[in-house]
């Protein structure tokens, strides 16, 4: 009889190990059906809490690294955009930019809106701001150019005394389209499907991005938009410039990273970065590209 009869007689039950395979087994033991789970990147944060490190502003009416105003800082830990010193917003929309491009990351942010917005702001720009994300560079923008060509993760807080449904995490597109379900969208806005989140209240929202393939947008964890194919769009004078010096080529397949000020100030708690393989690159192959070497 096989060694290893295993006898529990207080249960009554018998558990018999298997006989070792004989020579023409080819393995032992039996591999697992079910491949191990890649190690994923670890979250980078993209902010320090001490200072704006690795970040460039971009306002319009001011040259690329100017903040003629002080409306980004840092304070008590956290990145804000401020504008309790203006007088008149007078359209100086504000874009704090990463210094390198990427092209497959997970983007993570926790914010939250407070305090009044500047006078002369935008109706629609109360308690709004935003993640850019695939951004031209913003050595390229225009020194009047209101907003980077780029997809935006629009950021929305909701109203106090109304009960107006106002999600976040929405999609607008400066400059820019994308397909939805194989459709292309045109339109400037498109609404996530998340709740309405009202200050003081802190919202984590993360963005999935997977090149010119496919993107995701989640808030606190939950999925609420999915969309394909960004792309420039040459109807936009901005992106058409970009496109004539790429040969006509409309794929957004990486680009920068942007925080927006747009008159309401706004506090981000954390903002973290997770680079992704890259699924047509074998794993023992893969080499995030210089661009997305965040440190």
């Amino acid at each position: 009889m096989p060694i290893a009869l295993l006898c529990c007689h207080a249960l009554g039950v018998v558990l018999a190990l298997a006989e070792p395979p004989n020579a023409a087994d080819v393995s032992w033991p039996p591999a697992s059906p079910i491949a191990p789970t890649p190690v994923e990147a670890p979250w980078i944060p993209l902010f320090n809490g001490a200072d704006l490190e690795g970040w460039t502003y971009k306002e319009t009416g001011s040259a690329l690294g100017k903040d003629p105003s002080g409306v980004v800082s840092v304070r008590d830990g956290r990145l804000v955009f401020d504008y309790a010193d203006w007088t008149r917003f007078g359209g100086r929309f504000g874009h704090l930019c990463r210094e390198i491009p990427h092209e497959r990351y997970r983007i993570r942010a926790v914010y939250r809106f407070f305090g009044e917005q500047a006078r002369g702001g935008p109706g629609w720009a109360y308690r709004n701001s935003g993640i850019m994300i695939h951004a031209q560079d913003p050595a390229t923008m225009r020194t009047d150019q209101e907003f980077p060509v780029s997809i935006e993760v629009q950021l929305l807080g909701g109203f106090d005394n109304r009960r107006t449904y106002r999600p976040t995490a929405n999609l607008c597109t400066p400059g820019t389209n994308v397909e939805i379900d194989g459709e292309l969208r045109s339109q400037h806005c498109i609404n996530s499907e998340s709740g309405t989140y009202r200050p003081p209240a802190w919202v984590t929202v993360e963005v999935e991005v997977h090149g010119d393939e496919e993107i995701v947008h989640r808030v606190d964890g939950k999925e609420v938009m999915r969309y394909q194919r960004p792309q420039l769009d040459p109807r936009d004078p901005d992106a058409k410039a970009i496109i004539d010096g790429r040969d006509g080529e409309l794929a957004l397949r990486r680009g920068w990273i942007a925080l927006q000020g747009e008159s309401h100030p706004v506090e981000f708690k954390s903002v973290e970065l997770q680079i992704l393989p890259d699924p047509k690159v074998p794993a023992g192959d893969q080499k995030a590209p210089a661009g997305d070497q965040e440190d």
